[in-house]
């Protein structure tokens, strides 16, 4: 990239004053106030170009919310909130504002009327028809679902510009229905019998002035996502280099005390996640633009909730008001490691086109100082340097800029560039089957991963490392050709070129490879 067109992107983004994700890993339980709101919690966002054999042609988008569900976690386990609007936004024209709104809206009911599940209690002459305290009553399958006491259906309304149209299964049903979450081996019998019947509420989906049918998923999925995250947040407690000569070697031949690659420093391994996955035809969702679409979840509640002092399963409490912003997701770990405590919430609740308000985050980002603090005199002391900053010194951070922002021109740029904190994807760039993906897309030389969108398999923890400590101001491989991108130089970042990790594997080869990609859910009782 040219340094004139470099300058004018930043000067650009400036002017408007914008924010990106040097981030390393997922949002879960990102700022103050979602923490008591777990039910609208996003974790983790998805977009890419679809990879499953025969689905040339589509994109898939999945939002990830409930964060760390244990899978014993009963009796009640995570249903979604019925008062929320769960948001997946496509802006195709590069104005940061959404030219197609998914709006997913969730009911809960019980069986017999609302009265649910009753049993005969006590003698002849002397019973009570009384409600069992459980969710379902009997085993589960794709035959039946007769034992089954609470039942979780979802609408799904696409806003197109000025267009609104409920979207409808295509079997002919008048509403989608969530899977139950997978309670566990004697309810479902195995994590396959489970999986069976999950798959009868994959539903294809025609949507308007399209073709092609789509395909939407809701329901609980093993979390994808993998970090080292008890750590991470414990101060970094662990020395975040590979340890041996290439990951997984085993030989300690790396960074001298560098943590190695292990399930075990995965800490979301026995945690799942509620899934909101919709595949949809390419061409029905660039527009008139350039092919890149820009995306991002959030999720939405009523402004005012009044707890009913005498709450039944019904009426639990009377919601109102206009509909308040409360979550927001597109890039991992934006709200955790970039924005400050007294943002956080703000950014939940503003919106792509309004990201100038954070500006300082972004172009003096705080975290490289804080690996700084907590590394330097311990890595010099190691390699007997003396380096006097660890922090990359290129400020305004225009590598983060570009890599985050506006993207990458030529790569995942939309045509008009609006600095903004989004996912964004060029559909024209093919996808790559699973065991041909580079888990460190981009930087690993694969175009069609992260920042290029995010597949469930790329890195991204290790990744954004790299990227914040300054990888970009080094050669990265571009079509197979290590290339200096112009952004900084070398000497602007002294670690730069340093392999960077939480410890925690991930790779494509360890997910799906078929929509909703996202593995069976963990069972709550595996025996």
């Amino acid at each position: 990239m040219q340094r004139s067109i470099l300058f004018l992107a930043i000067t650009s983004a400036l002017s408007t004053a914008i924010i990106v994700s040097d981030v390393q890993a997922s949002s879960h339980r990102e700022a103050p106030s979602i923490t008591r709101s777990p039910t609208v919690d996003a974790t983790d966002f998805y977009v890419f170009n679809s990879y499953e054999t025969g689905r040339e042609g589509y994109v898939t988008l999945i939002a990830n919310y409930i964060p760390l569900q244990d899978a014993y976690g009963g009796p009640n386990y995570f249903a979604l909130d019925p008062a929320a609007v769960y948001s997946i936004h496509i802006d195709n024209d590069g104005d940061a504002m959404p030219n197609l709104s998914f709006n997913f809206r969730f009911s809960q009911s019980l069986v017999n009327e609302g009265n649910g599940v009753q049993l005969a209690i006590g003698p002849e002459g002397n019973q009570r028809m009384v409600g069992v305290p459980l969710k379902n009553v009997g085993g589960i399958s794709s035959d039946s679902s007769a034992a089954l006491n609470f039942i979780e259906n979802y609408s799904v309304e696409l806003v197109n510009g000025a267009d609104v149209s409920n979207l409808m299964p295509a079997d002919g049903a008048m509403q989608f229905t969530k899977p139950y979450d997978n309670v566990g081996n004697k309810t479902f019998t195995s994590s396959a019998a489970y999986q069976a019947y999950a798959d009868q509420y994959v539903y294809d989906v025609a949507m308007p002035g399209c073709d092609a049918m789509s395909r939407i998923f809701v329901g609980q999925r093993k979390d994808p996502f993998v970090v080292n995250l008890g750590e991470t947040f414990d101060l970094v407690n662990y020395v975040p280099v590979e340890g041996d000569s290439a990951p997984g070697a085993g030989d300690g031949g790396g960074f001298p005390g560098g943590i190695t690659q292990s399930d075990n420093n995965d800490d979301l391994l026995d945690k799942n996640v509620t899934s909101l996955a919709i595949e949809v035809p390419t061409a029905c969702i660039t527009g008139s633009g350039n092919g890149v679409v820009g995306a991002w979840t959030t999720a939405s509640l009523p402004q005012a909730r009044i707890l009913n002092p005498n709450a039944t399963f019904a009426k639990p409490e009377v919601n109102g008001g206009a509909l308040v912003q409360v979550s927001r997701l597109s890039n991992p770990l934006v709200n955790e490691l970039v924005i400050g405590l007294a943002d956080k919430d703000k950014f939940n609740s503003s919106k792509p086109a309004d990201d100038g308000q954070f500006a300082d985050y972004v172009t003096h980002p705080s975290l490289p100082a804080l690996l700084n603090i907590l590394f330097k005199d311990a890595v010099n002391a190691t390699l007997g340097t003396d380096i006097q900053d660890l922090a990359p010194s290129n400020f305004p951070r225009l590598d983060l800029v570009n890599a985050f922002l506006t993207g990458v021109e030529g790569v995942n740029q939309l045509a008009t560039v609006t600095p903004s904190e989004m996912l964004r994807l060029n559909t024209a760039i093919p996808a790559k089957p699973a065991a041909m993906q580079s888990a460190f897309g981009v930087a690993g030389d694969d175009l069609a991963g992260f920042p290029n969108g995010r597949r469930p398999g790329d890195d991204v923890v290790d990744i954004a490392l790299r990227v914040v400590m300054g990888a970009l101001c080094h050669d990265i491989p571009v079509n197979g050709t290590p290339t200096n991108l112009g952004y900084c130089m070398p000497e602007d970042a002294p670690v730069g070129n340093v392999p960077f990790t939480d410890g925690a594997p991930l790779n494509a080869t360890m997910l799906n490879s078929e929509f909703p990609y996202l593995l069976t859910p963990l069972a709550g009782s595996p025996n």
